[in-house]
């Protein structure tokens, strides 16, 4: 995926008028929001998982050489053949080089974000090898040319409607109706044949387990298993940062990512593969390969973004983003959308080539309150933020704004009086109406939002009041 960050305010103002993409995020982040909700209420031990899921990262990133080098060691033992890339370039070169020499024309995919972040298709287009994308929702959107908008559910940006005419269009036997059955059976039956022909399947891992070797998928469709497991050649691309120590470390991390992703329990799916297909093995790969990748993720141990790499890729913080919910995925311009990828994208590519996500950000904080691993997003953000200023990043005008707000913020008086005046101007400028929809210099935000009527007193004049009122009854 080519990275077009710098064009995120171009994005956003395309994204705002879009009222398919609309309907589809409301549908879908409303569902995921109260899913989660449901299943965390049930789930008693949960605030001791989370505390404890958080331990077992920061842990394994203070060792991470160590348990990186263990993994090695038990995988070959397997029958493993363990690559390291550091750079995207060199995963891209490792998987279309085991393709050329695997004679490979097909191979199947399962959904990983790590494989978008390599550019995974480009390395399959090099080695002259269709890519055949098997998850569901990848499946929609390699039929429609498009890039994942959400790093659990691709295809998030799309309404029912829009997928029914896609395979309306693309599917050699249309569906039988535009039911959801209908459409899933249309998709199994223009991929079953594929799954048992392609000479290669590649998959990510949801974690490695260093102590025994293994890798982990977690998926709902069973695609990752007919993916892995007919193809001669099985390729994981994985970061460097999915290790954990051992399994129970692992089932930690395994209660708290459904939850947090999709509001499960666990996942239909939950496969520990320990290498290539073995003497009495009723199948699987007779080449097992585990291409392990760095990009940038071992510069930021030992700094501010550390805690970043806990994260688990479940999607909870972009599923309750306020600006996520308002511009979807694509806005971004990068891999990874939402408030875990204003984060990472500025970590990869550079604070210059992503200065706007950093400010796409209400920093109402819900993003890691929602973290299962408890990532302080915001602190980051704001981290980020004031690099941009440092670095002189930061265009004219806000500088001059953020100055004069600066200014009056230390002075609680002068503070106190303007934002008592501005409720007061803004109530008179409502006209008595609950909204305000034009205002003089608003012309930007108010183009796609309503401003409520102020209530009557900042909020200083509210308390100060309310303990007024306090003290008189007594």
């Amino acid at each position: 995926m080519i990275q077009t960050s710098e064009k995120f305010r171009e994005h956003v103002a395309h994204a705002l008028t879009d009222a398919d993409l609309k309907i589809a995020l409301t549908r879908t982040t409303g569902l995921l929001q109260s899913r989660r909700r449901q299943v965390i209420d049930e789930y008693p031990e949960y605030a001791q998982a989370r505390i404890r899921a958080q331990a077992i990262k920061d842990h394994t990133l203070k060792h991470l050489g160590h348990y990186l080098e263990m993994f090695e060691a038990n995988a070959t033992a397997n029958g493993a053949k363990v690559h390291w890339a550091a750079t995207p370039g060199e995963a891209r070169r490792i998987v279309s080089d085991i393709c050329v020499k695997a004679g490979a024309k097909t191979a199947t995919r399962v959904k990983s974000m790590l494989g978008e972040e390599i550019g995974i298709a480009e390395a399959l287009a090099d080695a002259g090898v269709e890519r055949i994308e098997t998850d569901l929702a990848e499946h929609i959107i390699q039929l429609a040319g498009e890039a994942p908008s959400h790093i659990v559910m691709p295809a998030m940006h799309k309404t029912r409607e829009q997928v029914a005419s896609l395979f309306d269009e693309k599917h050699g036997v249309a569906p039988d109706s535009h039911d959801v059955t209908d459409l899933v059976a249309s998709a199994r039956r223009e991929l079953r044949k594929k799954f048992l022909s392609a000479d290669v399947g590649i998959s990510g891992a949801n974690f490695l387990i260093a102590d025994t070797g293994a890798i982990v998928t977690v998926t709902n469709e069973g695609n990752s298993e007919l993916t892995c497991t007919p193809p001669k050649t099985h390729i994981v691309t994985v970061g460097i940062e999915k290790i954990v120590p051992g399994m129970d470390h692992a089932t930690v991390l395994l209660r708290l990512l459904a939850r947090a992703a999709i509001g499960a329990e666990i996942t239909q799916y939950t496969t520990f593969y320990n290498g290539p297909k073995r003497e009495d093995d009723a199948d699987g790969p007779t080449d097992y390969h585990i291409v392990l990748v760095d990009n940038h993720r071992s510069e930021m141990l030992g700094t501010d973004l550390q805690p970043m790499l806990r994260c688990i890729r479940c999607g909870a913080c972009m599923n309750h983003c306020p600006v996520y919910a308002a511009v979807g995925g694509h806005a971004y311009g990068a891999v990874y959308p939402g408030p875990m990828g204003s984060v990472l994208t500025p970590a990869m590519s550079s604070l210059e080539a992503a200065k706007d996500l950093p400010n796409a950000c209400t920093l109402n904080g819900r993003c890691k309150e929602v973290c299962p691993v408890n990532i302080p997003l915001p602190d980051m953000l704001r981290t980020f933020r004031a690099r941009q200023w440092e670095a002189g990043l930061t265009p004219p005008l806000a500088q001059w704004a953020l100055k004069g707000w600066g200014f009056v913020a230390r002075r609680p008086r002068i503070y106190r009086l303007a934002s008592g005046l501005s409720v007061y101007g803004l109530r008179l400028w409502a006209f008595g109406k609950g909204r305000i929809r034009k205002m003089p210099l608003a012309s930007s935000w108010l183009k796609y939002r309503d401003l409520p009527r102020p209530e009557k007193g900042s909020f200083m004049q509210q308390y100060n009041a309310s303990e007024h009122a306090k003290r008189s009854r007594k």
